[in-house]
């Protein structure tokens, strides 16, 4: 496009208009530049402040976002909060209209994993991928993790959301570690495309799993794992390049897997319990049966009350 406002002079015998046809471009595009001003100082902090609060509350839409900024001080409207948001790439988790509608060429698997007792390494993996902000745009990274051990078993970083990047990452904890018993994705393009559920189901031992739409918790072990690259190490460090992020995040997944100890495995670190099958495990809570077998109890004790009667 810039190229072909270059051919285009005001000075020239044929009008501006006649120009822009010919040059295949509107007219608007000539007079308009486009904009290369950088947010201002404000901006920048505002941009700051809601991508961290988003890291730690996802289900935060524009409304409770622009009452967090308040809080702060900020004298901001919802129409504002909503513009960086967008710049964000950024939406609360609330399911809106025809959400549950799947896309009409990709297949969606069922949750296999609710009320499961993980016990054993390799038994699930999951993956999924989060916004990584720099100063001139986004990074993608995805990552594969091992429920039982929380231990990071491939990562990758993309500019753009193609689903190729999703891909390798995956081949890899598959050349790297083996392959898993259980599978499970959230319903993203990238996860329902057809090279990924190719690359799945080649190993006829792993059965696939996808989260409900709007369940953040049904992959809560992924979701904590962004929460902590992004609290220890992206908002500390501050990364200005793709370079220097994928430098950064090379040596935050090292220190995440060989030295930092985790508390919900006993102070131990994920290297260790993934390779001594000791000291891991996982569970997503069936809620529904847990209620469920309440109500039978209740039921029950109400018909044992009304025989003593």
């Amino acid at each position: 496009m810039k190229t072909r406002r270059s051919w285009i002079n005001e000075k020239d015998p044929l009008t501006v208009a006649r120009q822009c046809t010919l040059a295949g471009t509107n007219r608007s595009t000539f007079y308009v530049l486009p904009s290369t001003v950088l947010p201002d100082a404000e901006e920048q902090r505002l941009l700051d402040l809601i991508d961290k609060e988003y890291t730690r509350h996802p289900f935060y839409g524009s409304r409770k976002i622009k009452v967090y900024l308040c809080g702060l001080g900020y004298k901001v409207n919802r129409k504002r909060v909503q513009r960086l948001m967008g710049v964000l790439g950024l939406a609360g988790m609330a399911p809106g209209p025809n959400t549950s509608r799947p896309h009409p060429e990709y297949k969606i698997y069922p949750y296999l994993l609710r009320g499961v007792q993980v016990t054993r390494p390799n038994q699930v993996w999951s993956t999924d991928i989060t916004y990584c902000r720099l100063p001139g745009g986004f990074m993608y990274l995805v990552a594969v993790i091992d429920w039982y051990s929380r231990k990071v078993l491939s990562w990758r970083l993309s500019n753009t959301l193609d689903s190729r990047f999703c891909v390798d990452c995956l081949n890899e904890a598959l050349m790297d570690y083996g392959t898993t018993e259980i599978f499970n994705t959230d319903q993203g393009a990238q996860f329902t495309s057809g090279d990924f559920i190719a690359a799945l189901t080649l190993h006829e031992n792993i059965q696939i799993s996808m989260d409900g739409r709007g369940r953040a918790l049904d992959n809560i072990f992924v979701e904590r794992l962004w929460r902590n690259v992004k609290h220890e190490d992206i908002y500390l460090k501050g990364y200005t390049s793709p370079k220097e992020l994928q430098c950064g995040l090379k040596e935050y997944f090292l220190l995440y897997n060989i030295e930092r100890p985790h508390q919900s495995l006993g102070y131990s670190t994920p290297d260790k319990v993934y390779r001594t099958a000791s000291g891991g495990g996982a569970r997503i809570v069936d809620k529904y049966q847990e209620k469920k077998l309440k109500e039978e109890l209740a039921g029950v004790t109400k018909e044992q009350c009304l025989s003593a009667a």
